[in-house]
Protein backbone atom coordinates (compact mmCIF):
# COMPACT_ATOMS: atom_id res chain seq x y z
CA UNK A 1 0.00 0.00 0.00
CA UNK A 2 2.69 2.14 1.14
CA UNK A 3 4.20 1.78 -2.28
CA UNK A 4 1.18 2.81 -4.54
CA UNK A 5 1.09 5.80 -2.63
CA UNK A 6 4.58 6.89 -2.82
CA UNK A 7 3.92 6.09 -6.79
CA UNK A 8 1.11 8.33 -7.04
CA UNK A 9 2.76 10.95 -5.32
CA UNK A 10 5.56 10.95 -7.28
CA UNK A 11 3.36 10.62 -10.66
CA UNK A 12 1.16 13.31 -9.28
CA UNK A 13 4.26 15.63 -9.14
CA UNK A 14 5.81 14.61 -12.79
CA UNK A 15 2.26 15.53 -14.03
CA UNK A 16 2.21 18.78 -12.45
CA UNK A 17 3.56 21.35 -15.99
CA UNK A 18 6.57 23.31 -14.58
CA UNK A 19 6.07 26.93 -13.44
CA UNK A 20 6.19 29.20 -16.23
CA UNK A 21 9.59 30.94 -16.93
CA UNK A 22 9.92 34.15 -14.87
CA UNK A 23 9.84 37.38 -16.78
CA UNK A 24 13.16 38.96 -17.70
CA UNK A 25 14.79 41.75 -15.89
CA UNK A 26 13.68 44.90 -16.99
CA UNK A 27 16.32 46.50 -18.65
CA UNK A 28 17.65 50.02 -17.38
CA UNK A 29 19.36 52.93 -17.99
CA UNK A 30 20.14 55.86 -15.92
CA UNK A 31 20.50 59.39 -18.28
CA UNK A 32 22.34 62.34 -16.34
CA UNK A 33 21.33 65.89 -17.21
CA UNK A 34 22.66 69.18 -16.76
CA UNK A 35 23.47 72.29 -18.27
CA UNK A 36 23.70 71.36 -21.33
CA UNK A 37 24.29 67.83 -21.63
CA UNK A 38 22.69 64.32 -21.36
CA UNK A 39 25.35 61.62 -20.69
CA UNK A 40 23.95 57.68 -20.87
CA UNK A 41 24.98 54.99 -18.42
CA UNK A 42 25.50 53.04 -21.58
CA UNK A 43 24.78 53.01 -24.98
CA UNK A 44 23.32 49.95 -25.86
CA UNK A 45 20.25 48.16 -23.68
CA UNK A 46 18.45 44.99 -25.06
CA UNK A 47 14.67 44.85 -26.65
CA UNK A 48 11.86 44.57 -24.46
CA UNK A 49 10.69 46.44 -21.29
CA UNK A 50 13.25 49.12 -20.17
CA UNK A 51 13.44 51.67 -16.84
CA UNK A 52 14.72 54.87 -18.37
CA UNK A 53 15.79 57.34 -15.43
CA UNK A 54 16.71 60.93 -15.65
CA UNK A 55 18.45 62.63 -12.96
CA UNK A 56 18.92 66.16 -12.64
CA UNK A 57 22.19 67.31 -11.95
CA UNK A 58 21.54 70.96 -13.15
CA UNK A 59 20.51 73.98 -11.78
CA UNK A 60 17.80 74.05 -14.03
CA UNK A 61 14.83 72.21 -14.70
CA UNK A 62 14.85 69.26 -17.74
CA UNK A 63 12.81 66.62 -19.44
CA UNK A 64 13.53 63.80 -21.23
CA UNK A 65 11.58 62.72 -24.94
CA UNK A 66 12.95 59.28 -26.90
CA UNK A 67 12.08 58.45 -30.12
CA UNK A 68 12.70 55.75 -31.87
CA UNK A 69 14.51 56.95 -35.38
CA UNK A 70 12.29 56.64 -37.96
CA UNK A 71 9.36 55.73 -35.45
CA UNK A 72 6.38 57.83 -34.99
CA UNK A 73 6.14 57.28 -30.74
CA UNK A 74 7.78 59.51 -28.45
CA UNK A 75 8.29 57.98 -24.66
CA UNK A 76 8.71 61.11 -21.94
CA UNK A 77 9.83 61.64 -18.65
CA UNK A 78 8.20 64.76 -17.53
CA UNK A 79 9.78 67.49 -16.13
CA UNK A 80 12.48 66.68 -13.60
CA UNK A 81 13.51 69.40 -11.20
CA UNK A 82 17.15 70.20 -9.87
CA UNK A 83 18.64 67.09 -7.92
CA UNK A 84 15.67 64.95 -8.41
CA UNK A 85 15.40 62.10 -10.51
CA UNK A 86 12.08 60.79 -13.18
CA UNK A 87 11.55 57.69 -14.86
CA UNK A 88 9.69 55.80 -17.23
CA UNK A 89 8.97 52.22 -17.66
CA UNK A 90 8.48 51.17 -21.12
CA UNK A 91 8.40 48.52 -23.60
CA UNK A 92 10.91 49.07 -26.23
CA UNK A 93 11.68 47.33 -29.59
CA UNK A 94 14.88 47.27 -31.34
CA UNK A 95 16.58 50.44 -33.11
CA UNK A 96 18.35 53.54 -32.69
CA UNK A 97 16.69 56.34 -30.38
CA UNK A 98 17.43 59.48 -29.94
CA UNK A 99 16.96 60.83 -26.61
CA UNK A 100 16.60 64.79 -25.95
CA UNK A 101 15.40 67.50 -23.14
CA UNK A 102 12.44 69.17 -24.68
CA UNK A 103 12.36 72.55 -22.65
CA UNK A 104 13.39 76.09 -23.66
CA UNK A 105 16.51 75.49 -26.25
CA UNK A 106 18.35 72.90 -24.69
CA UNK A 107 18.22 70.09 -27.17
CA UNK A 108 19.85 72.90 -30.01
CA UNK A 109 22.71 73.69 -26.83
CA UNK A 110 23.75 70.06 -26.66
CA UNK A 111 21.13 68.28 -24.46
CA UNK A 112 20.77 64.95 -26.68
CA UNK A 113 22.08 61.69 -27.14
CA UNK A 114 21.70 58.74 -29.11
CA UNK A 115 20.59 55.15 -27.64
CA UNK A 116 20.93 51.57 -29.27
CA UNK A 117 18.28 49.14 -28.87
CA UNK A 118 19.00 45.22 -29.71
Amino acid sequence: MKTRLATATILAFALVPAATAAAPTPARLQVSGDEFSLALSRALIRKGQAIIELVNYGEDDHDLALRRIGGARTYRVGVVEPGQTGSLAARFRPGRFTLWCTLADHRTRGMRATLTVR
